[in-house]
């Protein structure tokens, strides 16, 4: 029995197309990138901003947004 691939496709995607517009546009995400570049690989830079990124969201989801 093949085992079908875990996962939402769709929403790692977003996840995906979200941290590279961050690492382009966004300066906090390009200077963290760039203390990150000396030890870590860029697909492993990446995987960790998709994991924040999806930390936030699940926050927004759950909570609502934060008035101040």
């Amino acid at each position: 029995m093949v085992v079908p691939p875990l996962g939402d496709r769709h929403l790692n995607r977003a996840l995906h197309t979200i941290t590279v517009s961050r690492q382009r546009y966004d300066e906090p995400t390009r200077a963290y990138t760039a203390r990150r570049t000396d030890c870590k690989t860029p697909r492993d830079i990446r995987r960790i901003l998709k994991r924040d990124i999806a930390r936030d969201l699940y926050r927004l989801l759950e909570h609502g947004p934060t008035t101040t």
